[in-house]
């Protein structure tokens, strides 16, 4: 598995060094986060098309654990053939002293967590009062994913997001719908 991480990092990496410009500071996040909810595992729904996940065709989710005042993140997903594809990697609040609204985040080996771009901005844009929906962006609106606590969410509420989206500046046109196995094949 350590070959599919290595390209899944570096594709990542890559990418995150290119998200780091903060021009559009319009983009709205949540009030708050209770980062002991926001924990746990997330199914993710939608996402904008990203050359890091190119691979992924289905079942992804990512899975947050709280490690002192960062989260450690496993995202996995299925590929092609079958095998399961996962980067861990560490997300911190943006600021040392600021909410953990406006994160980033690294997939980067630990020794390269001193340079500035290996770090992507992860904002936490929507969030369901009952945690059962979150929406992470970043500022140049290139990078999105609509997570659950489910496999799915009913289509009301994903338009309702979509919507939410649009106002914040999002063009959806390429959003891709993540297919999500059932409770058996996970």
């Amino acid at each position: 598995m350590r070959p599919i991480l290595s390209v899944f990092f570096l594709e990542f990496v890559c990418v995150l060094a290119f998200a780091q410009d903060d021009s559009s500071k319009d983009l709205r996040v949540v009030p708050a986060v209770d980062v002991q909810r926001y924990c746990g595992t997330w199914y993710e729904i939608a996402r904008l098309p990203n050359s890091f996940q190119k691979q992924c065709v289905g079942d992804v989710t990512a899975t947050y654990t709280l490690d002192n005042d960062e989260f450690i993140v496993v995202n996995r997903c299925r590929k092609e053939n079958g095998e399961i594809a996962e980067a861990v990697g560490r997300a911190r609040r943006a600021s040392s002293d600021g909410p953990y609204t406006k994160l980033k985040v690294r997939f980067a080996p630990a020794i390269l967590s001193f340079l500035p771009f290996v770090w992507g901005n992860y904002w936490i844009i929507d969030l369901a009062d009952d945690y059962s929906y979150a929406v992470v962006g970043e500022p140049k609106r290139e990078y999105l994913w609509i997570l659950s606590r489910t496999r799915t969410l009913p289509d009301a509420t994903v338009r309702q997001i979509m919507e939410r989206l649009v106002q914040q500046g999002y063009d959806l046109k390429d959003l891709k719908f993540t297919v999500q196995g059932d409770e058996k094949s996970n």
